[in-house]
C-alpha cells in the first residue's frame, strides 16, 4: 500500500516550497518584519539561545540582501502615520535584558551599526540577577539601543488579577523613569501571552504600541496594539521568515476563546474569496493543509491543547497570522 503523504506537521518553510511549486503566483516582496532574539552564545539555553555565528550568518544576509535595519520607532511612526511600509525593512529587538547579550550579541550590533530595542524585565536588573544586565551596562549602549517596557516581573500577567497587573505596572514604570530618566512608550507582553484583560489595561498605561511574540510581518494597517515579531533562535529559516506577508482582511471565526474542556473541535475563518488553499496551524499539533470553499476555510478536528496557552494561525499563500487564546 502506497505511503499516505500528508503535510501535518511540516515546518512553514517547507509549506511555503509546496506552496510555490503547486501553485501559479506573481511573486511580491514580503512586508515589513520584527525579529526577537534573547540569549547569544549561551548554550545552556538552547530554547532561547543565538550563536555568535548564526548571529553573524543573519546580519550579513540582511547586510548582502538589501535590507534595512531601522529603529523600532522609525517603523511605528510610519504605522501611525498610516504611511507604506518599505518591504527591505528589518526591525531587531531584545526580550529580558540577558547579560549575554552585552557581553557577545552587542560588539556585533556594534560591528554593522544596527540598531535595536530591548524590551526591559526591570525586577532582573534591580536585584541585580546573575544572568542579566546592570543599569549601568544599560547606559552604556545608548548609541544604538533603545529601552521599553516588558513589565516589572515578567510573570504570567494573563493570568493575573487587575490589581497585581497594575501594581506590576505601577513599580516597573516608576523604577523604569527613575533609572534611565525615560518614560517607555512601547510595551511586549511577557512570554508572548495576553488576552482582552491584559490588552485594556496596557492601553490605559498609554503605551503607543504593544506587541506580541507571533511570527508574521507588519505592513500598512497593521494594529499598532498586536504587532507580529518572529524570534530568532537556533538556526531559523531567516529566508521564510521573511517572505512571509502580514494576513490583513480576514476573520477568525473560531475559535473565539481557550475550548472550556481544552479541546480544539474547528477552526474556521474567512479569507479572500479567490483563495483555493490554506493552511491552519494549531500549537503543540503543527500546521494542516485545507480546502477554502468561497472564501471559507472549516477545518474541523479534535486536538488537545496542552497548558493555558493556544496558538491559532491561518496562512494563504505567503500571507499569515497568528492569534493567542489563554485559559481562565
Amino acid at each position: 500500500m502506497p505511503t499516505r503523504f500528508s503535510l501535518k506537521k511540516f515546518h512553514p518553510s517547507i509549506l511555503l516550497i509546496f506552496y510555490f511549486l503547486t501553485t501559479t503566483v506573481s511573486f511580491l516582496q514580503a512586508d515589513a518584519h520584527i525579529f526577537v532574539y534573547h540569549r547569544f552564545g549561551d548554550s545552556r539555553h538552547p530554547s532561547t539561545n543565538t550563536s555568535l555565528a548564526e548571529l553573524r550568518k543573519e546580519f550579513n544576509y540582511f547586510k548582502n540582501n538589501g535590507y534595512k535595519v531601522v529603529k523600532l520607532e522609525t517603523l511605528v511612526d510610519a504605522l501611525k502615520e498610516g504611511k507604506d511600509i518599505p518591504d527591505n525593512w528589518v526591525v531587531l529587538t531584545i526580550d529580558d535584558n540577558f547579560k549575554s547579550f552585552y557581553t557577545k550579541g552587542y560588539p556585533i550590533f556594534k560591528e554593522f551599526g544596527y540598531p535595536f530595542t530591548i524590551f526591559l524585565y526591570l525586577e532582573a536588573t534591580a536585584k541585580k540577577y546573575k544572568d542579566y544586565t546592570s543599569f549601568a551596562q544599560l547606559r552604556k549602549m545608548n548609541s544604538l539601543a533603545s529601552f521599553e517596557f516588558h513589565s516589572y516581573g515578567h510573570k504570567h500577567m494573563a493570568s493575573m488579577s487587575e490589581k497585581a497587573i497594575r501594581a506590576d505596572f505601577d513599580k516597573g514604570l516608576a523604577l523604569f523613569e527613575k533609572e534611565l530618566n525615560v518614560r517607555p512608550k512601547y510595551f511586549v507582553y511577557p512570554y508572548g501571552e495576553y488576552n482582552e484583560k491584559l490588552e485594556r489595561i496596557s492601553k490605559e498605561y498609554g503605551f503607543e504600541a504593544i506587541f506580541n511574540q507571533n511570527m508574521g510581518a507588519v505592513s500598512k494597517g497593521t494594529n499598532i496594539f498586536d504587532i507580529d515579531r518572529s524570534a530568532l533562535v537556533g538556526k531559523p529559516k531567516l529566508k521564510t521568515y521573511l517572505n512571509f506577508d502580514e494576513l490583513q482582511n480576514y476573520e477568525l471565526l473560531e475559535p473565539k476563546a481557550f475550548p472550556k474542556n481544552g479541546i480544539l473541535t474547528r477552526v474556521k475563518a474567512k479569507v479572500d474569496k479567490n483563495a483555493k488553499k490554506a493552511y491552519v496551524y494549531i500549537r503543540g499539533h503543527g500546521w494542516r493543509p485545507v480546502k477554502v470553499k468561497d472564501g471559507i476555510i472549516d477545518y474541523k478536528t479534535s486536538k488537545k491543547i496542552k497548558g493555558k496557552r493556544m496558538k491559532v494561525g491561518i496562512q494563504v499563500g505567503t500571507k499569515l497570522k497568528v492569534k493567542v487564546f489563554m485559559k481562565d
